[in-house]
């Protein structure tokens, strides 16, 4: 089984944020080459994986995770900076798993108009969802 993952872009990096609660054992697997594997258990203890190649190269080095109570939220890091013009290198359909994420979502040409923005977005989303995660993705965040 496959969680729901969803997604925006900036031209330095990726929101990558998958919604499995409750979620036992999560782990983000994440290579420079842009494969990127989830992995956890549901809370009845079934199995779910998801595995992507993302279009271009990404720094692990920078890129950081945040398990929470309802989602686990990756913001990736992209090698080198620029719009992709999708998120995964294959063409084609998406996986039906894989969604926009329009709470995120922001246009290229609208980048420089949100800078400075883009945190007060995810303060009010972690604030609105779930205290805990918005602690710990501001934790996440604050160290660089």
């Amino acid at each position: 089984r496959h969680p729901e993952i969803v997604w925006a872009q900036r031209s330095d990096k990726l929101f990558l944020t998958v919604e499995l609660p409750d979620a036992v054992d999560p782990s983000v697997e994440l290579q420079p080459d842009g494969r990127f594997v989830f992995r956890a258990a549901a809370a009845d203890s079934a199995p779910y994986e998801a595995s992507l190649e993302l279009y271009g190269s990404v720094s692990v080095e920078e890129s950081k995770v945040n398990v929470g109570s309802r989602h686990t939220l990756c913001i990736i890091h992209k090698q080198e900076q620029g719009w992709w013009k999708r998120l995964l290198k294959s063409e084609g359909k998406m996986p039906p798993y894989v969604k926009v994420d329009w709470n995120k979502w922001i246009d290229e040409d609208e980048e420089a108009d949100s800078k400075g923005h883009g945190i007060c977005l995810f303060l009010l989303f972690f604030i609105r969802d779930d205290r805990a995660d918005f602690l710990d993705f501001f934790s996440c965040v604050s160290d660089g």
